[in-house]
């Protein structure tokens, strides 16, 4: 199949909603090289500026201001091309940990995103606000997008996306329960056939068995598609390099990557095989700096 037959053979199944192999279909999409690489098992993933597209509840135990820069390709077809800026802002001053709880922002985390997928055939672009609270033993967050689907010349719709997430520390330390819905107010993008944006749930567990490995299981249902099941290991070699696999059921793809840290840098590359499609790499950017007294 020539280049230009294969992109319109799969941008077909992305207007179809082809569940298994939709590279977005205005979804909820995971964001950060590190989640990606762990099958997209991200709804108890907490501590880092992506939270906030993942599970906004995972803001929450953020304690640095976070910028973040998200590059995607899959199958190597510039179309289905995804690219994303986020920026994370914990609000009062910071307090430290005690009684084997985390440090935490006094007045929780807020955070901001913007994505654009897709090419001139089709396109998605989504800004969106979070905001993540720690509480204990428990995180909670929410998230409000616009937006905006394109094909062109057909024009283009737009619509409000609200989604809450929660995670909860089971055994503190070792055992995470994650949750986040999103599009739970259903959004409705047009009248024809009452098109509306994916409503799905996923939830998750997150094993810690030591500082060095972290071992993810998710599940994720779509009210209109069957229930999928992702799964990620994460292990550390050394502090400042992990080392990651995982799978992701409706997608069909399994992905590995690597993350390395660099003072306030952290870099991370991951890359996903589907049998039939072919290649995907994906590209994170982190940058944390200290905030001024």
């Amino acid at each position: 199949m020539n280049s230009r037959l294969r992109q319109l053979f799969l941008f077909g199944l992305l207007v179809l909603g082809a569940a298994p192999i939709r590279a977005q279909g205005n979804g909820p999409a995971g964001h950060g090289a590190r989640a990606t690489a762990l099958g997209n098992a991200s709804a108890t993933l907490s501590n880092e500026v992506w939270a906030g597209a993942n599970n906004a509840a995972g803001l929450g135990t953020l304690t640095r201001p976070t910028a973040g820069a998200y590059f995607e390709n899959r199958y190597l077809i510039t179309s289905l091309n995804v690219a994303a800026v986020a920026l994370a802002l914990p609000l009062g001053i910071v307090e430290p940990a005690a009684a084997g709880q985390p440090a935490r922002a006094e007045w929780g985390v807020v955070g901001f995103e913007a994505q654009r997928f897709g090419g001139a055939l089709y396109s998605e672009v989504r800004v969106g606000a979070a905001y993540g609270y720690r509480l204990g033993v428990v995180n909670i967050g929410g998230r409000l997008d616009m937006l905006q689907v394109s094909f062109r010349d057909l024009g283009s719709r737009r619509a409000l996306v609200g989604s809450l997430g929660g995670q909860a520390e089971v055994v503190p330390g070792h055992l995470t329960f994650g949750v986040y819905l999103y599009n739970l107010n259903q959004a409705k993008l047009a009248d024809y056939q009452d098109e509306r944006v994916p409503t799905v749930l996923r939830a998750g567990l997150a094993y810690r068995a030591g500082k060095q490995v972290l071992v993810l299981v998710e599940s994720e249902k779509d009210i209109e598609h069957d229930v999928g099941f992702k799964a990620g290991l994460e292990y550390l070699p050394a502090s400042a390099v992990a080392l990651r696999a995982g799978y992701a059921s409706l997608s069909q793809q399994t992905t590995g990557g690597v993350g390395v840290k660099t003072g306030n840098f952290q870099f991370d590359y991951a890359a996903g095989w589907h049998s039939v499609l072919g290649l995907s790499q994906f590209l994170s950017i982190n940058w944390q700096w200290e905030r001024k007294p």
